[in-house]
């Protein structure tokens, strides 16, 4: 049992969140780098020669230098066994990235210094807040000209509606930028130009009151930097590790992934803010980590991520226990089905390896022969329960799906369910038509060319698209509505979901209120249980 414990207390779990180009997987790669699991980080974007960034495998990925999918990561640093969920921050991203949330246990928002909080980066920190998680902001790309520390401060504050404690603060920005003051040890950690893409580099800290200071910073950034920390202090939230445990009081710092300034003492405090696995809800209760029973939820499946193998991975987040390759498990939602995970295996990115032990905190990816559903529980011991179903978020972009050879509709009908499976799109049909009419709502734009493309490549089938004008979705909560009956606005669309669950289709907002106050009674929301 002590074994057990103190492998499931060196585990963190976490998602990195943010904006396209805001430099996330760079940041993720120089976390790599610190923890050997890498030797030199890869160029993210640059030429079709280059070696692309280790987290990014899809084929339509490595043509737009974007993370497309959520992939999950493994390294040891300091003890701690990381397990890293990379979420693509590209704004035709997927409602995969908002399902990857469930399986962290706390999540870093990384923010580009000269852009602050950007739109998607607000629909990523809703996931976050709903599930009460620890958020831990990096500002990134301090190395440039960046905006005001305060301003960049204050708009975090007002746009996310969450407090902020600054642990480390910046000395300049741009060619001017030399370091982070850590405000705890009031030392200053200073830095010259690294070799781009080792972990090697210039680092000098010092204390502030150090005379020697003044070799690496002027007299004018030093005034400057003292009158910041008196100002700060006065009006900046104080360090609470129950707020930030609780998800309402971020720790922010500050650095450039690029240069690995400030990446490592990030990491380092972040792990002594983050605690090891959280309990997670089921039917039942919360189910503790450290139980000896094995527990874990399916957060993510992915077909043909190898194209030679035809092959459908089912991710799991380990949620109690350790998992041994070769026992025997429990699928709950499978009619209580006894079986043996097939090919269990951890990703570092493409590479994939199979692994023989799991602790909670880990995510495992195992063969799917078409049995898992996203949300599905797996579990061992004599208790049965059911964990928390994933949310399925609102679609925002909607087309009509047409074949382009309708004698190959078999194959149609198999691809886009089995893409629709893995929650990268979600499908609708008509009311009361049937499968005819076939609507696909995606998260993001990007989806329908990952769906066409995949399609395609995968199930040779042509697919024509049909942009609709409809932009919010919502769910029928009453089960005693009649849709016959509902009276709705000229714009409203009614549609079901494969479930054969009523949904509406709208293109304004003010068309949702307007139906609502219509129908008297009638209960929508932005997203259904699955």
């Amino acid at each position: 049992m002590a074994d057990l414990r103190k492998e499931i207390e060196r585990r963190r779990t976490f998602a990195i969140i943010s904006h396209p180009d805001a430099g996330k997987t760079t940041l993720t790669e120089k976390f790599l780098l610190y923890g050997g699991a890498i030797n030199l980080a890869g160029s993210v974007k640059g030429k079709a020669t280059a070696r692309h960034a280790v987290s990014d495998w899809m084929e339509i990925e490595k043509e737009r230098g974007i993370s497309v999918t959520s992939s999950v990561l493994q390294f040891n640093y300091d003890g701690f066994c990381i397990n890293i969920l990379d979420t693509p921050g590209h704004q035709d991203f997927s409602e995969d990235t908002y399902r990857t949330l469930m399986a962290a246990d706390s999540a870093v928002m990384v923010i580009d210094g000269s852009k602050g909080v950007e739109a998607q980066t607000r629909k990523l920190f809703k996931v976050c807040v709903m599930r009460h998680i620890p958020i831990f902001t990096f500002i990134n790309k301090m190395d440039r000209d960046a905006n005001d520390t305060f301003d960049l401060l204050d708009e975090i504050e007002k746009e996310l509606g969450i407090a902020t404690c600054p642990i480390n603060w910046p000395i300049g920005s741009g060619k001017e930028f030399k370091g982070v003051y850590d405000r705890n040890t009031r030392q200053v950690l200073l830095f010259s130009d690294t070799l781009k893409g080792t972990k090697e580099g210039h680092q000098v800290s010092l204390s502030i009151d150090d005379p020697k200071i003044d070799e690496y910073i002027t007299a004018e950034q030093k005034e400057t930097l003292f009158e910041e920390i008196e100002l700060m202090d006065g009006a900046s939230a104080e360090f609470d590790q129950e707020l930030v445990s609780k998800g309402e009081l971020s720790p922010v710092f500050f650095g450039s992934a690029l240069t690995n300034f400030g990446v490592e003492t990030f990491l380092e405090h972040f792990l002594k803010m983050t605690t090891s696995p959280l309990p997670r809800k089921a039917d039942i209760g919360l189910i503790d980590p450290f139980s000896e029973d094995f527990s874990a939820f399916v957060f993510k499946i992915q077909a043909n991520m190898n194209k030679a193998h035809r092959d459908r991975i089912a991710f799991m987040r380990i949620t109690s226990g350790r998992f041994d390759a070769g026992m025997e498990v429990i699928h709950v939602q499978g009619n209580n089905k006894k079986l043996r995970l097939s090919q269990p295996q951890q990703m570092m990115a493409q590479d994939r390896k199979i692994v023989e032990e799991a602790y909670a905190g880990d995510i495992i990816g195992v063969f799917d022969p078409g049995i898992f559903s996203i949300g599905d529980t797996i579990l061992t011991g004599n208790h049965k329960f059911q964990f928390e179903g994933i949310p399925t978020f609102a679609p925002e972009h909607f087309a009509k799906v047409r074949q382009v050879d309708t004698m190959k509709r078999k194959q149609f009908v198999k691809g886009i369910n089995q893409i629709a499976q893995e929650g990268a799109i979600q499908i609708f049909q008509e009311y009361n038509t049937g499968m005819e009419e076939i609507i696909v709502g995606v998260v993001g734009v990007l989806q329908f060319d990952v769906l066409k493309y995949r399609l395609e490549n995968e199930y040779n089938v042509e697919i024509r698209l049909e942009n609709m004008p409809h932009e919010h979705i919502r769910w029928i909560e009453n089960k005693e509505i009649d849709l016959d009956k509902l009276s709705g606005t000229s714009d409203m669309k009614k549609i079901q979901d494969l479930k054969g669950r009523p949904l509406l289709l709208f293109v304004n907002a003010w068309s949702v209120n307007m139906t609502v106050e219509r129908n008297e009674g009638l209960e929508l929301s932005e997203f259904g249980r699955e």
